[in-house]
């Protein structure tokens, strides 16, 4: 077809790294792969069959477009016994997963032109959807020789008349980082300074495992200018339910949902109900998640300081690591293309991941520790490493 019917802002559209690595990866029998943040565990069986039960009982209609009420209570409820943060149900909207979340977001406060500030190396989706939304990205690197905390003078120094908001993800994808209390509140100070909005992509909450996680939007003061992204998928490992939420403020909610109506209308009425019975049971389920991933990625992190030439920080949340492979003498790209070609192993480069991610790669614990182990058996038996 011509290529004048496609859209100019997509004409130029290439396939990300991240999916190119995935696609690259097809067709080994005997392929190990960490290039995906998919968790290989199955939805807990009462999640399953609470919401089968719910879906024969009827639930398989629209919701109001903002989502169910009873799980805008839910979500409200969580957020008072675990965060002692009061979110009313007028300033919660239930979407189809946090990255349609930010998508809805950045489409619904973005003028055209106008900046948004992300720390890299980041979440690829990211600059895409600020784009499309008619804005511009404005990429802040992060050190790992300053444990990847965001420098907070050289933000404020960043923020033009332009900048309509800074995008916070912690624990961190895919670098496996931490910010601390102190650096939010710094950021949260600059923030309202500036006059600018937090975006928090608080998908990780469960994987904090230095201390206890924090929502940015529940520090004094940052309830205002925060919008939050929460998700099911790694939480409560429903990635396949598509289910998330967005809590701001009524008129961010309000120009949100009209939005949304305009995109899908409501999140899927059965996810809804998986979601409600995730939250009431999160007691007994996250504990074993968080105990088996931490393992996972500690694991990992072990092997992978054994690797010539490689090396990686401790593991501070999430379940990647992004191991520094700068000894090796090679691009990570190449050294990529290498792990898949002789080993058998797919893991992303972390230039995918944008300004700061050359020289490292990515890997998503989402395999047994078993798996893991054959394939840095594979990967240890390469010259290169010996």
């Amino acid at each position: 077809m011509n290529k004048r019917y496609i859209a100019k802002r997509y004409q130029e559209g290439e396939v990300s790294q991240l999916a190119a690595s995935a696609d690259q990866a097809a067709g080994m029998d005997d392929l190990i792969n960490f290039t995906i943040g998919d968790p290989d565990i199955i939805t807990d069986e009462r999640i399953i069959q609470g919401a089968f039960k719910d879906a024969k009982a009827g639930y398989t209609r629209y919701t109001e477009s903002v989502g169910m009420k009873e799980l805008r209570e839910e979500i409200s409820k969580y957020f008072q016994e675990e965060h002692s943060h009061t979110v009313g149900l007028d300033e919660i909207m239930v979407t189809t997963s946090a990255c349609q979340g930010m998508w809805l977001v950045l489409e619904s406060i973005l003028d055209e032109g106008d900046e948004v500030i992300i720390p890299s190396p980041y979440f690829p989706p990211y600059s895409d959807q600020v784009r499309l939304a008619g804005g511009v990205p404005v990429f802040m690197e992060l050190v790992e020789e300053d444990d990847y905390q965001l420098d907070v003078g050289k933000l404020e120094e960043m923020i033009t008349d332009r900048t309509k908001a800074v995008i916070i993800n912690t624990p961190n994808n895919p670098i496996g980082s931490c910010l601390t209390r102190e650096t939010l509140e710094r950021i949260g100070e600059v923030a309202e300074r500036q006059d600018i909005l937090i975006i928090a992509d608080d998908i990780y909450t469960i994987y904090s495992y230095e201390s206890p996680f924090i929502h940015t939007m529940t520090l004094p003061g940052l309830s205002e200018r925060t919008i939050t992204l929460g998700s099911f998928s790694k939480d409560y490992a429903m990635t396949g339910w598509r289910i998330g939420y967005i809590i701001a403020k009524p008129e961010f909610i309000g120009v949100i949902k009209s939005v949304n109506e305009n995109n899908v209308y409501s999140a899927p009425s059965i996810s809804q109900r998986a979601a409600i019975h995730a939250l009431r049971l999160r007691k007994e389920i996250q504990p074993g998640l968080v105990e088996e991933f931490k393992k996972r990625t500690y694991f990992a992190y072990k092997r992978l300081n054994r690797l010539k030439g490689v090396h990686v920080m401790e593991p501070k949340g999430t379940f990647y690591l992004f191991p520094n492979i700068k000894g090796t003498g090679l691009s990570s790209a190449e050294l990529a293309e290498r792990l898949l070609k002789e080993a058998h192993v797919a893991v992303v480069p972390g230039s995918a991941f944008g300004p700061g991610g050359e020289g490292y790669l990515r890997l998503a614990v989402t395999l047994g520790v078993e798996k893991m182990g054959e394939a840095f058996d594979r990967v240890e038996k390469m010259d290169i490493f010996k």
